[in-house]
């Protein structure tokens, strides 16, 4: 079964990314808080017909990396994988897919600094 688009936002796969400061160096804590919102702007096209994304630091370790949600609703990652069928995706090739542009925008993040 495929879904029919457009999707309203309450439908749409809400995907947050918990990003280290670590990420970005010894320094990184100072800098967590603008390179997420560079992040989030620069991924947000990606899938934006059934997702909607949300990069945030991770202050805390015991917070999960990566959150699905939709309609505020805490998703598995059995459901998670389960939604992105829909749409001919696979959880893990997304989730690489993603880790993959986090990485190329740090680099591209100290390139505009």
């Amino acid at each position: 079964m495929k879904a029919k688009l457009p999707l309203s936002q309450d439908q749409k796969l809400h995907v947050l990314r918990r990003v280290e400061p670590g990420c970005l160096g010894p320094k990184g804590v100072d800098h967590i808080e603008e390179f997420c919102a560079f992040a989030e702007e620069k991924v947000e096209p990606i899938d934006s017909e059934f997702v909607h994304w949300e990069i945030v630091p991770r202050h805390n370790k015991k917070e999960a990396e990566m959150q699905y949600k939709i309609n505020k609703k805490i998703l598995s990652h059995d459901k998670a994988a389960k939604y992105l069928e829909l749409f001919n995706k696979d959880l893990d090739e997304f989730e690489e897919h993603l880790h993959e542009k986090l990485s190329y925008l740090v680099d591209h993040y100290w390139d505009k600094q």
